[in-house]
């Protein structure tokens, strides 16, 4: 599929939900500047057309892929910046971007994760720290596995901002034959949603791993969905439909996956690993964890009914363990 008009775009990030990003903005035949902290990615990429850790056997065309080694000047070749790094480490990425860096240009994050001990999630983080307006502020979600991108397996794209004029400005750079798109207001509700579904991700893999069946997973998803429509209802009141794709869909592929990194580290934590253990034999972050800590401290404040959340809070930060924990869950699903 060919654009009728090509954009300048910088993705910041290396692992592979960037390097899905990339791979789709290149193949849609937009410019893409890629910023990549570490030299030993940069400089095999630049020799060999592909990152060496992530979703490797993806070929870029290094006539349209431009490598960066300094995050400003790739935010000052675009006119649209994708932010593509895990939480926890989005602070240090983004620790040499100049003040005014982001001025004029929208800033979309594919962050599915809320950064510890700041509590914020990466919009948020963006607009305080670097006086980023919400109208140009934008977040992409799914339900989308990197690794469906890289083999072109049809997926689906929300793309959300404060004006939906702006959401198909960027949904156009990523609309193709392998990926249809949806367009949203909601940065909210979509964004807080792909965080809070990771921790129903690790409460899924933790109970396939205790050596629960489907049929109890089934309940679990359907009470992991009301309980995270409560919380976007709760705390943000907006009109929103809790079956959307970036909504239930997200949340049931997150949580059922072969690809779900969140649902493999909830599964190593049932299966008796300790965290450190769990997060150490794991290549990818699992967000699940940080959101599960995260999402417990804002909800300190809001008080939300919200007992799976709890109940991984209890085991990933304190010493329930798992079968306990999911065991006093059972007798209060619908």
């Amino acid at each position: 599929m060919e654009l009728e008009t090509k954009r300048v775009v910088a993705v910041i990030g290396g692992g592979s939900w960037a390097t899905a990003i990339a791979k789709i903005l290149h193949d849609n035949r937009n410019e893409v500047h890629w910023f990549i902290r570490n030299e030993e990615t940069r400089m095999h990429l630049k020799q060999n057309g592909n990152n060496p850790s992530y979703l490797s056997d993806v070929q870029f065309n290094l006539e349209q892929i431009h490598v960066e080694d300094d995050i400003n000047a790739a935010i000052a070749r675009a006119e649209v910046v994708f932010v593509v790094v895990p939480s926890a480490y989005l602070p240090a990425w983004l620790e040499g971007v100049e003040g005014d860096s982001f001025k004029g240009r929208l800033v979309i994050t594919a962050v599915k994760g809320i950064i510890p001990e700041l509590h914020m999630t990466a919009t948020e983080y963006i607009h305080h720290k670097f006086a980023v307006s919400y109208s140009h502020l934008g977040v992409i979600s799914g339900p989308c596995h990197a690794e469906e991108i890289a083999l072109k397996r049809l997926s689906y794209l929300t793309f959300s901002c404060k004006e939906i004029r702006e959401a198909e400005r960027v949904a156009s750079m990523f609309r193709s034959s392998y990926v249809h798109t949806i367009l949203s207001t909601d940065i909210y509700g979509t964004e807080y949603s792909a965080i809070i579904k990771n921790i129903y991700a690790v409460a899924a893999g933790m109970a396939h791993g205790i050596g629960y069946g489907d049929n109890f997973l089934a309940v679990l998803a359907c009470n992991a969905q009301e309980e995270l429509m409560r919380f976007l209802n709760v705390s943000y009141p907006a009109p929103r439909n809790a079956n959307a794709s970036a909504y239930l869909g997200d949340l049931l592929v997150t949580c059922y996956s072969q690809f779900s990194r969140n649902r493999t580290f909830g599964a190593m934590i049932g299966k008796g690993y300790t965290v450190l253990s769990a997060q150490t034999e794991m290549r990818m972050v699992a967000e699940g964890y940080y959101a599960t800590n995260g999402i417990h401290a804002l909800n300190a404040r809001l008080q939300i009914k919200m007992p799976i959340a709890d109940a991984m809070y209890s085991v990933l930060y304190g010493n329930t363990r798992p079968a306990i924990a999911l065991g006093a869950l059972t007798d209060n699903f619908n």
